[in-house]
């Protein structure tokens, strides 16, 4: 099933045979250079009649409605909806605070499941996928191919990337809107930490290149209760100071800078668009992956 034979610790045979049945849909029109499934912003050959337009010398005549010549004695053309592939552009998040996890199973972790996931099965419908990791600067990058051998490249660099330095999300974003000029389906793994307000305009370059926008931002179930039951050390995984702290001391100052920051981040995303999932690493990743893709159904392609 797998195209290079290789076990993958992130892939679950089983999980992508039964997501396989739900299709990947951008949620916006793409531009692609091969046919397709997803919506195009062109006129093209399809079964999904788009509309009449007048005829104007040059049209292939082999599209003229005759029948409507014979209602209205005018030569009208028919046109129809274009479907072409899309472009997956993986934004992965390998700074150092990806390398928490209080479960066993670290942010990272997380992220190279959904993101191998949504690979893969780009790739079975006929889509090129891409990968960008990104920390302090962009680490690594692959193009969007749509073989199984560049597929292989792509789960090789998530095996081997590692969590480490400082989140430069925001600046990598804005990088990213002026490299990736044509319009794709860009989904960034992160767990979002810098100010909500900060990324605000990096969403709205994005958009303004007209990319489908998806984010899936992870959280370790401990730092959403931050349930701690003795003094600790709370160490910045990024290379900032670390605080000693009594938890019950902080914890009503925590739960609401959580919140706060929480609520802002619902307001940027719903402001700019963004297909936005809050993710628990406690969360079975099959159900967030086959409730994101039934989602796009409803949405597919608007042009």
């Amino acid at each position: 099933m797998l195209t290079d034979g290789q076990q993958r610790s992130f892939l679950d045979p089983q999980a992508l045979a039964r997501l396989s049945a739900v299709p990947l849909f951008s949620r916006r029109a793409m531009i692609g250079n091969v046919s397709g499934i997803h919506a195009s912003p062109h006129r093209g050959a399809s079964v999904e009649f788009a509309e009449y337009r007048r005829y104007v010398p040059g049209d292939d005549l082999r599209r003229l409605d005759w029948r409507a010549y014979g209602r209205s004695d005018r030569f009208y053309v028919k046109e129809f909806e274009a479907d072409t592939n899309l472009r997956l552009c993986l934004l992965l998040d390998t700074s150092g605070s990806m390398d928490f996890g209080s479960q066993g199973t670290t942010k990272l972790d997380y992220a190279r499941r959904l993101g191998a996931s949504l690979a893969y099965l780009a790739v079975q419908q006929g889509d090129s996928v891409g990968l960008t990791c990104i920390a302090e600067k962009i680490v690594q990058t692959i193009p969007p191919r749509r073989t199984p051998s560049h597929l292989r490249g792509i789960f090789d660099i998530m095996e081997n990337a590692s969590a480490k330095g400082e989140t430069q999300l925001v600046a990598r974003l804005h990088e990213i809107a002026e490299t990736i000029t044509q319009r794709a389906l860009l989904v960034i793994l992160s767990d979002l930490f810098v100010d909500p307000n900060e990324l605000r305009s990096a969403f709205e370059h994005l958009r303004f290149r007209k990319h489908d926008i998806a984010v899936f931002h992870l959280l370790d179930p401990q730092e959403i209760a931050f349930d701690f039951q003795r003094p600790m050390r709370f160490i910045d995984m990024e290379g900032g100071p670390s605080i000693f702290a009594e938890p019950n001391d902080i914890y009503d100052r925590y739960q609401s800078a959580l919140e706060e920051y929480l609520s802002t981040m619902k307001q940027v995303v719903l402001e700019t668009g963004v297909d936005y999932r809050r993710i628990s690493l406690s969360d079975d990743y099959e159900k967030v992956l086959l409730n994101f893709l039934a989602s796009r159904t409803k949405t597919r392609g608007a042009r």
